[in-house]
């Protein structure tokens, strides 16, 4: 480990040159998306080479409870975190120079743990691979900026802009809008530019103090990569200004939700061509096999696109957000999009994740119902050219049904990895309980007097 840093990509190196390298933040994704790990000194990092978690990690909910191990006995046995050094990153927030490097999760033989979310995408990346395919991603990011929330008890609201109003909603596209929150956006370039991270775009979306961010395409660990980093980036800017950065599915009543759209194609490993255009440029059997198995077990995966009692919130008529599974070409109501792009750039927009899912399991899941698809050579139903927000609901309406339906698809549990979707489960139905313990407001000022 002596000559670490000469692993380490060149927007690492330059942010670390001719200054001295404090420390050295050891993480990985747990199930919700978190990065837990540890922080070390710089010098303690460069004489090991791994370091040791217990597997627990995998089993904690996002409230801080433990759910229970569907493999096992709770004995909390040690994984192995091994760096994966091209995912080295500056935290550049920080008062002292860091660097954030993402770890991969083996066990004491040196294999992969199969309830990492990382290596839960790797796995269905692999089986892409062992067909000869190479699928591509490309992510779009969408939060809110919103006023500091010390009360649980109130209700989120919009941050403060520089006019000293509160952000506006239904100002989507909107440059001014977006000018509302000019120093945190700025911050957020800094940081990514930092970062060696490259976006694509930045815009002001429907909601008030609603932004969304586009990636450039690319490989899916490396973009999942990007966006677990860009999470904690974009929440450290917003608290440099006094305000929150939240990917919440609905975090405000009334204002649309956040989603994480992805836009998938496929590319023969070989040649290098987009397996969804044939040689003259038309959509091929593939690429309609692709819809068919996105219709077939998106049902199931919705568990891991939609993985809280409030993304449901998101799934709503009327508020821009896909409540089917219908398919178009150029239409936006539809849940599965064909964006306007020439043959070699033919791509399948999922536009049904939350922002809330781990971006891990989001990617993996949605590409999980793209490969069986491709598998089971299944013909997609006609496509939708009118008002799909019309169409009658065919998602699971909370949290509960979503599990139920991936617990009955074998083929997509299969792919996902069988002990992943039981550890999935049990930490899922626990978030549950746990919900259904809570008596709401809207309860108690409805039923209190009143039945």
């Amino acid at each position: 480990m002596s000559n670490w840093t000469d692993k380490l990509p060149e927007p690492a190196r330059e942010y670390i040159a001719g200054r001295r390298l404090d420390e050295v933040e050891c993480i990985v994704a747990d199930i919700a998306g978190v990065a837990r790990g540890k922080a070390m000194p710089a010098s303690k990092f460069a004489k090991q080479a791994s370091f040791f978690l217990p597997n627990s990690i995998f089993l904690q909910t996002i409230t801080g409870d433990w759910a229970d191990n569907p493999v096992g006995a709770f004995t909390e046995p040690d994984m192995i975190m091994v760096p994966d050094f091209s995912t080295a990153t500056a935290a550049p927030w920080t008062a002292d120079v860091t660097l954030q490097v993402i770890h991969d999760a083996v066990d004491q033989q040196g294999r992969p743990v199969p309830v990492a979310p990382r290596n839960v995408l790797k796995r269905v990346v692999e089986l892409y691979n062992a067909e000869g395919w190479t699928p591509i991603v490309a992510p779009e990011m969408e939060f809110f900026f919103v006023a500091r929330n010390l009360d649980p008890n109130m209700p989120v609201e919009p941050p403060m802009g520089r006019t000293g109003r509160r952000a506006a909603a239904k100002q989507a596209y909107s440059m001014s809008a977006v000018d509302e929150y000019g120093k945190v956006i700025d911050d957020i370039y800094d940081f990514a530019e930092a970062q060696g991270f490259e976006i694509d775009g930045i815009l002001q979306e429907g909601g008030a103090g609603q932004v969304e961010i586009n990636l450039a395409h690319g490989d899916p660990v490396r973009l999942a990569d990007e966006i677990f980093f860009f999470k904690r980036l974009i929440r450290e800017a917003a608290l440099r200004h006094d305000c929150f950065a939240t990917f919440m599915a609905k975090p405000i009543e009334g204002e649309p939700g956040s989603a994480m759209h992805i836009h998938h194609s496929v590319v023969d490993t070989k040649s290098g061509k987009n397996i969804f255009s044939g040689r003259k440029g038309e959509e091929t059997d593939a690429f309609l096999h692709f819809i068919a198995g996105m219709q077939a077990h998106l049902p199931a995966a919705i568990a891991l696109l939609a993985p809280y009692v409030n993304s449901y919130r998101r799934y709503v008529p009327d508020f821009a957000a896909p409540i089917n599974l219908e398919w178009g070409r150029d239409n936006r109501t539809t849940g599965l999009r064909v964006p306007i792009s020439e043959p070699r750039a033919r791509r399948l927009e999922n536009r049904l994740a939350g922002m809330d899912c781990n971006p891990y399991l989001g990617i993996a899941a949605s590409l999980a119902c793209g490969y069986l698809g491709l598998k089971e050579a299944r013909l997609p139903r006609a496509e939708c050219t009118g008002d799909a927000y019309m169409s009658a609901d065919e998602l699971p309406y909370n949290l509960g049904d979503a599990l139920d339906l991936l617990e009955e698809d074998s083929a997509l549990r299969e792919v996902l990895g069988m002990e992943f979707c039981g550890v999935y489960d049990s930490v899922k139905r626990n978030e549950y309980k746990e919900f259904l313990q809570v008596i709401s407001p809207w309860e108690r000022e409805h039923l209190l007097l009143n039945v």
